[in-house]
């Protein structure tokens, strides 16, 4: 509540001299106390809640956040199992984000009229002891720019609420397709586990026959059938964590996706949208720094036209006033409020140098893990030939069938992680791209 003085009071012969006096005021604070533009104002549209639609009371163009949001294009192929996943688990999302913004999105409405008059009633008892019933109409006329903060900090809000709908769908989306991928690779290893099984049951087998037949004894059965038991464990492990996997993902979109197979391909575009982390800082900065600007703006003059009309004498008049006391800490207050839209700024260059060692980060990683999965290839094929050779040998009696078995055994490890490095390639890519809020298309949001 404004604390203040009337200045004048004007007594008015009707109603017609108060609604001119209204009108004025409005026209006066139309110039004065910071009203949008006609063209900012109409840009107000509720028929759009995405994030094309801006925040209300401001042109497209003025949100860059939003903009920029609204822009990025998705790094998911147009069809395919990637495709299929994303729309799956979009489809069934019960997010709250959506709902959030629709909330900010009309909050942000109602504050871009907040520089039209305010009506509301009014009840006096008179010396007489009558109730005066009225109708009080109020307009600033000059607040120090407290309406505009007032706007610029609902808009801000609206750009904090669209960055966490991106970040939801994004994340959304990332996690379905992590799970995905996650019980494609389970499936691949399991593949390679389940052969190795196979191959060292056939060895067991031989050795179960030398055994029988006196020619080894029962200690290398024993440490073979241990290595089978091992090998069958992993491939029953890799079965699981598919099944696992399917079933996250299988939740998430409340229909099987177990047919689905094969790995789709992620376009990320270059350069890379800025980060959504550090876009997500720019909206709480902005917001900051309105609020600061709302509270500064406390501690200054505002003067406001009033007017009255109803039972009773009408009334005309104007008010000066603050509304916060002044006292000896308001000068380390209003530091304070400069001191937040510092830390504010420091906020959103941390956040953007964050996002920029996250991304080498991966981007390091990324470059390994292609280059392991082209040396393990080379590794896994000429190891493949020596175990050839190995088993030759061994036909030979050149080798026994426990230097095989060893020989098959690195051979089988080696094959099983090579099988599962494509997969940690597709997540890595996965992770940027839901950092940087290109899994879903901005105008599709």
């Amino acid at each position: 509540m404004t604390r203040g003085r009337k200045l004048t009071g004007l007594p008015a012969q009707g109603c017609a001299r108060v609604v001119m006096a209204v009108a004025l005021a409005a026209g006066l604070g139309g110039c004065m106390a910071g009203a949008p533009s006609p063209t900012d104002r109409s840009a107000v549209s509720t028929a759009s809640m995405g994030l094309a639609a801006g925040p209300p009371g401001a042109t497209a163009q003025s949100s860059v956040i939003i903009a920029d949001l609204a822009a990025r294009p998705s790094a998911l192929p147009g069809e395919g199992p990637y495709a299929q996943v994303a729309q799956a688990v979009l489809r069934d999302a019960k997010g709250a984000a959506q709902a959030e913004l629709r909330m900010k999105r009309l909050t942000a409405q109602a504050q871009s009229k907040n520089w039209l008059p305010e009506i509301g009633p009014s009840l006096s008892l008179t010396r007489l002891g009558d109730l005066a019933a009225q109708i009080l109409v109020e307009q600033v006329l000059w607040d120090n720019g407290a309406k505009r903060a007032e706007r610029d900090y609902a808009a801000a809000d609206v750009e904090v609420a669209a960055v966490g709908l991106s970040s939801e769908m994004n994340d959304t989306v990332a996690d379905g397709l992590k799970a995905y991928i996650t019980a494609l690779k389970a499936r691949a290893q399991a593949a390679v586990a389940a052969r190795s099984a196979a191959k060292i049951g056939d060895y067991n087998h031989i050795m179960r026959q030398r055994v029988e037949g006196g020619l080894s004894d029962g200690s290398e059965a024993r440490i073979l059938a241990q290595k089978l038991t091992e090998m069958q464990a992993v491939a029953q492990a890799d079965r699981d964590s598919e099944q696992t996997a399917l079933a996250q993902l299988g939740a998430m979109t409340g229909q099987s996706l177990a047919g689905l197979s094969g790995l789709g391909s992620f376009a990320l575009p270059e350069p890379l949208p800025e980060a959504l982390a550090v876009a997500e800082a720019k909206a709480e900065a902005r917001r900051s720094v309105a609020e600061a600007e709302m509270a500064r703006t406390g501690y200054l003059p505002t003067l406001s036209a009033q007017a009255k009309t109803g039972s009773g004498k009408p009334d005309v008049g104007l008010t000066l006033g603050l509304d916060e006391r002044l006292g000896f800490g308001t000068g380390d207050a209003m530091a304070a409020l400069e001191a937040r839209k510092e830390a504010a700024a420091a906020r959103v260059e941390k956040a953007g140098q964050d996002a920029a060692q996250d991304l080498v980060s991966l981007r390091a990683k990324l470059a390994a893990l292609r280059a392991k999965a082209a040396r393990d290839a080379i590794v896994v094929e000429e190891t493949g030939a020596g175990l050839d050779m190995f088993t030759e040998q061994y036909r030979m009696g050149g080798r026994t069938l426990m230097e095989l078995v060893n020989m098959y055994e690195n051979y089988a490890e080696m094959a099983r992680d090579q099988a599962g490095l494509t997969y940690d390639i597709a997540l890595v890519e996965l992770e940027i791209a839901r950092r940087h809020g290109t899994l879903v298309a901005g105008s599709s949001i």
